[in-house]
């Protein structure tokens, strides 16, 4: 397996294990991150994964198809969870596409249907608003109070 693979591999079995500490230690300093919610650099990274194990009590993950080279790998996960704002189960279907630099993970970008996450999350209201800019604002607004509220919280995520 390639080393890289072998990091991305490493990085999906501490999520399993809630085990954030090993997860921030797969990214580069100075890593970015995406998904449909966050937009994250540095250390904020690492904050938003500490957040998402220390609050997903029911958390499950499963992860798939890793693939890796010296630039560039990917992975296909699921997580399956409470959503704490409405007490929804979401699955999450998710596509993890990598870029790697001094053997860690250097910019992340994870995809999945903000939409089809929506109504599992947010029920009616996802069903009918989940494909407005409208409604994915509002959760990437309340997303981000949530970190820097956490970070605050978490001095070893304060500049």
């Amino acid at each position: 397996m390639h080393p890289n693979a072998e990091l991305v591999t490493r990085f999906y079995e501490a999520f399993k294990d809630k085990d954030y500490r090993t997860m921030q230690a797969c990214y580069h300093e100075e890593a970015e991150f995406q998904d449909e919610v966050f937009t994250l650099k540095g250390k904020e990274i690492g904050a938003m994964w500490h957040m998402l194990c220390e609050r997903g009590a029911d958390l499950s993950l499963h992860f798939h198809h890793v693939e890796a080279d010296d630039r560039r790998g990917s992975a296909r996960w699921r997580a399956g969870y409470t959503f704490s704002t409405t007490g929804r189960y979401v699955l999450n279907k998710l596509r993890a596409e990598f870029e790697f630099k001094d053997g860690k993970i250097y910019r992340h970008r994870d995809r999945f249907d903000f939409w089809r996450w929506s109504r599992h999350a947010l029920g009616l209201t996802g069903w009918a608003l989940g494909w407005s800019q409208m409604l994915r604002d509002k959760v990437q607004a309340t997303a981000d109070t949530n970190l820097r509220r956490f970070m605050d919280k978490n001095p070893e995520y304060k500049a």
